[in-house]
C-alpha cells in the first residue's frame, strides 16, 4: 500500500496554496470581556494586503499583555501563556514552513467549542464567505478537529479543511529526507486518519453492487481502516528494526567512552545553527520550522581534550501531536540516551518561557527531565544592544549560558559548561614519565591531555597532564608505582 498523507499543502500550478487561518478562544465569558469580544470580532476577518502589514505589528504586539488569551488544544488561556496574536503568528509561521500563503485570518471566542463545526454556524457562514472571497485553497484551523467536527466543515466550505495536527504532520513528511524519518511520517499519519475515515468521501462508505456482491460483505470503509491497519503494522515493524540497528550502533559507540550531548528545544530556536557552529559540520540550518528531522552526530572537543558527541534532535512546538512524540520515538531515543541536554532557547522570543515550559512537558514524556540539562539563551544578537550585556549577567547569575550560534559569542563559555557538565570518563591529573623514543606516546598525549608541565631528565620526559581517566589508565605503565 502506498503511502497516505492526510495533509498536503504543495504548491499548485507553480504557486502557493491560498490559505484562510481560524484561531480560536475557548475562554469563559465574563461581564467584563463582552465588550472586547465583541469589538474582537467585529474586526475578525483580516485580508491581504491588511494582513500582510499587521503580520510584523502583531509578533511585535506578542510581548505585550493581551485581556484575552488562546489556548490550541482547547488549553485554558492561562494555561497555555500565549497571546491571540502570538498563537496565530506562530501558526502562520506554520503555514509558511508547510510552502502555503495567508490570504485571511479570522478569531473566534466562545466559552466552550461547538461539538458539531468547534466555532459554530455563524462563524462557519463567514469563514465560507472569506475563504469565497480570496479564492483560498484550502481553511486552516489552529486547533484539532473531531472527525464529526471534520466532515461537517468540509460539508459547510467551499475549500479543503485541514486541523493543526494535519498542518504539522505535512511539515514533517516536507522535511522527511532519510528513510526513517520518512516511516516514522508515515505512521503518525496513519494513525492520525485511521479515526477519520467514516464519511471522506461516498467510496469509502457504501456497500458494493451487483450480481454476486449481495449478502456478507464488508463496506469499503471496513476495507480501507484493515489496509490501513496493515500498513500500521508494517511501519511498526521497520520501525522497531531501526531502533534495534540504532541500539546496536550505540553499543558499539559505548565500547569507546564517548558521552553524548543532545540538543533540544523549540523549533526555530536555532539548534542547527548552534550545531554547525560548535562541529562545522554543515546541516541545514533554515528559519522555516521543523526544517531538522532526522537526527545527526558529530564529534566535539571539549577545552578539557575530552571528546564528546553532538546530538542535533528534531524540534518542539506547543500541542506537539501526541502520534509524532510516539513515531519519532525511535529518533528521540538519543535524547534519552545523552548524558547531558543542552536545551536551546530563543532569548529574542516575546514568549520564552512558553516556550520553555512547552519543551520541558515534552522531555517528561520521554522521562528525561532528570538528566542533567544547561539552558543555553541562544540569538542574543537579535536582543537590543543595550539590553544584550545585561541578559548575559542574568543568564550567569542563574547558571545559564547566553550565546549567538550566528556570530559565534559565548562558545568558549558553553564549551567549557559542558565539560564541567559531562560526568563520564572524568578529568583526572597524572604524572607521567615517558621515554623520549615513544613518539607516538608523546604525540596521544599532546593530541589528548592538557600538558601542564613539562621537564626533561636524561631520556625520559616528565610531564604534569590533565585529561581523561580513559586515556590515562592506557598510559599507566608510564607511572611511577603504577599498580
Amino acid at each position: 500500500m502506498p503511502a497516505l498523507s492526510v495533509a498536503n499543502i504543495s504548491p499548485l500550478d507553480g504557486r502557493p496554496e491560498r490559505a484562510v487561518l481560524v484561531g480560536v478562544d475557548f475562554e469563559a465569558r465574563s461581564a467584563g470581556s463582552r465588550g472586547g469580544l465583541a469589538r474582537t470580532q467585529a474586526a475578525a476577518v483580516r485580508t491581504l494586503p491588511g494582513l500582510a502589514q499587521e503580520a510584523a505589528l502583531e509578533t511585535a504586539a506578542s510581548s505585550r499583555s493581551y485581556p484575552s488569551r488562546i489556548g490550541a488544544g482547547g488549553m485554558p488561556a492561562a494555561a497555555a501563556g500565549l497571546d491571540v496574536q502570538a498563537s496565530l503568528a506562530e501558526f502562520r509561521a506554520l503555514v509558511s514552513s508547510a510552502g502555503g500563503t495567508v490570504v485571511a485570518q479570522l478569531l473566534q471566542r466562545r466559552p466552550k467549542a461547538d461539538p458539531a463545526t468547534l466555532v459554530g454556524s455563524g462563524k462557519v457562514e463567514e469563514i465560507a464567505g472569506a475563504a469565497a472571497s480570496t479564492a483560498a485553497d484550502l481553511v486552516l484551523f489552529d486547533h484539532d478537529l473531531t472527525p464529526t467536527q471534520l466532515r461537517n466543515l468540509e460539508a459547510a466550505l467551499p475549500c479543503r479543511v485541514l486541523d493543526r495536527t494535519q498542518l504539522i504532520l505535512d511539515i514533517f513528511a516536507r522535511h522527511a529526507r532519510t528513510r526513517e524519518g520518512q516511516l516514522q511520517v508515515e505512521l503518525a499519519q496513519l494513525e492520525y486518519m485511521l479515526p477519520r475515515l467514516a464519511g471522506r468521501g461516498k467510496s469509502m462508505s457504501q456497500l458494493g453492487g451487483g450480481i454476486g456482491t449481495r449478502g456478507p460483505g464488508e463496506t469499503q470503509l471496513e476495507t480501507d481502516r484493515r489496509r490501513i491497519q496493515r500498513r500500521i503494522d508494517q511501519l511498526k515493524l521497520d520501525l522497531n528494526a531501526v531502533r534495534r540497528v540504532r541500539a546496536e550502533q550505540r553499543r558499539r559507540r559505548e565500547a569507546v567512552p564517548v558521552p553524548t550531548v543532545a540538543l533540544v528545544g523549540y523549533t526555530n530556536a536555532g539548534k542547527s545553527t548552534l550545531f554547525n557552529c560548535l562541529t562545522g559540520a554543515g546541516v541545514l540550518a533554515s528559519s522555516r520550522m521543523f526544517a531538522t528531522l532526522d537526527p545527526k552526530l558529530r564529534a566535539v572537543e571539549l577545552p578539557s581534550r575530552r571528546k564528546v558527541l553532538l546530538s542535533d534532535t528534531v524540534g518542539f512546538i506547543r500541542n506537539l501531536p501526541h502520534t509524532l512524540v510516539t513515531s519519532f520515538r525511535a529518533t528521540l531515543e538519543e535524547v534519552a540516551q545523552a548524558e547531558v541536554l543542552l536545551h536551546v532557547r530563543d532569548a529574542a522570543a516575546a514568549y520564552g518561557e512558553e516556550q520553555k515550559r512547552q519543551v520541558e512537558k515534552v522531555l517528561g514524556e520521554l522521562e528525561v527531565l532528570s538528566k542533567p540539562r544547561i539552558e543555553v539563551l541562544n540569538k542574543i544578537d537579535l536582543v537590543a544592544e543595550e539590553e544584550r550585556q545585561a541578559l548575559v549577567e542574568r543568564a550567569r547569575a542563574r547558571g545559564e549560558v547566553a550565546v549567538s550560534a550566528l556570530t559565534g559569542d559565548g562558545m568558549d563559555e558553553l564549551l567549557k559548561a559542558i565539560d564541567k557538565a559531562v560526568q563520564s570518563d572524568p578529568v583526572i591529573e597524572a604524572e607521567l614519565w615517558v621515554p623520549q623514543q615513544e613518539g607516538a606516546v608523546l604525540a596521544a598525549i599532546g593530541a589528548g591531555m592538557i600538558v601542564q608541565a613539562r621537564e626533561y631528565e636524561g631520556n625520559v620526559v616528565r610531564l604534569s597532564v590533565s585529561g581523561p581517566a580513559s586515556l590515562v589508565g592506557r598510559l599507566r605503565r608510564f607511572r611511577r608505582n603504577h599498580p
